[in-house]
């Protein structure tokens, strides 16, 4: 074959380009994600304050310095809990109290918790010492039961918190990761199975059916290798495989559009997700962490959405989750639709085997050399018509055309003797 590397010159060439593709690619890939995780520091973090005008006055410039935190203001405690489950806020402190008390959810993110008790503590040393410095200037004895209401810990109480065996919350990007690299190679299968059948709607309605038949299953398997770790045991199956399902829809569907629209080269689609997708998904860094250019992109890929509506169904029932359901369905619908769309759409060339256009030609050339013997008693410049026109037709399919005989090649046959449908060897 002429594309075949026939010197020494031609392989260092070719390892050459490899070679550097590779380490574009790694640059390329190493920038990106310490861009994204190398220190990341949250940006508005939504959390909320139950507070007196006073009390919140003393507080809230040291949690917006630097807009770390976007501070909401409750009338309660009971206020401030629902909003955490509801996920409208990662957390917040009640100061209204004798002692003020600190609300997380670690199943929102171990990091916005533990930020949020890092903050609350320098908050109340800062009190503290404020206070402190208040009463030495009153008097020069402190009770015991002052300095014991000082230096007393606040309680902490997680209103949502991961379950024992997820003690870093990672469980959500594995299972994310795993759909989507499922999902590519799945995809990448189909791209080249399906291509081995002619263009129709008969095609693309198994092409479809036959992604979703595997985010079933996909989800399924999920589900299953859920309960091997007890991840997931209080939440409800039914909706659970229904949100796997469209979570694989979505990249498998979109892949296989893509594929299916420009070619083999739409695969990457599925490489994109894997690889800076689940990044910047949500699971293993929170959204309000990363630069604004990244959450922004994330809560629209399949795999930002997808790890947000898990997370919010496990352990946020009260969240609301449709606009997370919305970005999964676009994705899934658009790639459905673009797969049945190109293979129902007429003027679109047949996109079939090589093992079918071999045998396919194989066929014809027999067709042609017995219509050549059915006239082989007519003149001698008969066959080489044909022939021209078989080299014709297997150049327009991408075929060599055959090497004429040796009469052919001189111009034609010294004569020709009817038989009776066999060539004399």
């Amino acid at each position: 074959m002429a594309d075949e590397i026939q010197s020494v010159h031609q392989f260092r060439r070719f390892a050459l380009i490899v070679c550097a593709i590779g380490v574009v690619i790694q640059l390329g890939l190493t920038a990106y994600y310490l861009s994204m995780g190398h220190r990341a520091a949250p940006h508005h973090l939504p959390v909320g304050l139950v507070a007196g005008a006073e009390q919140r006055a003393q507080v809230i410039g040291m949690l917006e310095a630097g807009g770390r935190f976007r501070v909401g203001d409750f009338p309660s405690a009971a206020a401030l809990t629902a909003a955490i489950k509801r996920r409208e806020v990662y957390g917040g402190a009640d100061l209204t109290g004798d002692t003020p008390h600190l609300y997380v959810a670690g199943a929102a993110g171990p990091a916005a918790a533990t930020l949020l008790r890092g903050t609350y503590t320098a908050v109340l040393q800062q009190r503290t010492a404020e206070q402190v410095a208040a009463l030495a200037k009153t008097t020069d004895r402190v009770g015991i039961a002052t300095v014991r209401t000082l230096i007393t810990p606040p309680p902490v109480t997680d209103v949502v918190p991961l379950p024992k065996d997820d003690v870093n919350g990672v469980s959500l990007g594995f299972l994310t990761q795993a759909l989507s690299l499922g999902g590519t190679i799945a995809s990448m299968g189909l791209g080249r199975l399906i291509p081995r059948t002619r263009r129709s709607w008969r095609r693309g309605v198994a092409h479809l059916s036959t992604l979703i038949v595997y985010a079933v299953g996909s989800a399924a398997a999920v589900l299953w290798s859920m309960s091997w770790f007890g991840v997931g045991v209080d939440a409800n199956r039914a909706e659970m495989l229904g949100i796997f399902s469209l979570i694989s829809l979505a990249v498998t569907g979109s892949t296989a559009g893509a594929v299916a629209l420009i070619g083999p080269a739409g695969a990457a689609v599925g490489a994109f997700y894997f690889t800076i997708g689940t990044v910047i998904s949500g699971a293993s860094i929170l959204p309000e962490f990363l630069p604004s250019f990244g959450r922004r992109l994330g809560e629209n890929l399949p795999t930002g959405a997808g790890v947000q509506a898990v997370r919010e169904n496990l352990y946020f029932p009260q969240a609301p989750i449709a606009a997370h359901l919305w970005v999964l369905a676009a994705y899934a619908i658009i790639g459905c639709l673009l797969v049945l769309v190109t293979n129902v759409l007429p003027n679109r060339r047949d996109s079939t085997s090589e093992v079918d256009l071999d045998l396919t030609v194989r066929l014809e050339g027999s067709a042609v050399e017995s219509f050549s013997r059915s006239n082989s008693d007519f003149p001698g410049d008969a066959e080489p018509v044909e022939r021209g026109n078989r080299g014709s037709e297997l150049a327009h399919r991408g075929h060599p055309e055959p090497d004429p005989g040796p009469a052919d090649a001189a111009g034609g046959h010294d004569h020709h003797e009817p038989d009776d449908g066999v060539r004399k060897q």
